[in-house]
């Protein structure tokens, strides 16, 4: 199934983007174009550089944060309450509408 995910790039253009549910986040944003989403470690929750920032009425519709991805972003200087690593979120469609922006360079 496709849901719609908004994207905010870092030169704040805002992006409509068709995601698959059942992949991550990151892997959706890396498919669709969004070249900012870095994802050196290739989603293994490890490197920060897929990190976005939830849209705040959204942050209850995901997953807890993991203790991993807690200390993941923990090493980056970027982050804020409503920072979520893109590779841990797993597009599904209750999240159709989900607004994201992608974090800056760290």
């Amino acid at each position: 199934m496709i849901i719609t995910v908004e994207v905010t790039t870092r030169d704040g253009r805002r992006k409509e983007v068709s995601a698959t549910t059942g992949r991550s986040l990151m892997e959706n944003l890396r498919a669709a174009g969004i070249e900012e989403i870095l994802a050196l470690c290739g989603g293994c929750c490890s490197c920060g550089t897929c990190q976005v920032y939830v849209d705040e009425p959204w942050l209850a519709a995901l997953e807890p944060v993991s203790p991993l991805e807690d200390e993941v972003l923990d090493t980056t200087n970027v982050r804020r309450s409503n920072s979520r690593l893109s590779c841990q979120i797993i597009v599904r469609q209750s999240l159709d509408g989900l607004s994201v922006t992608v974090a800056p360079e760290d």
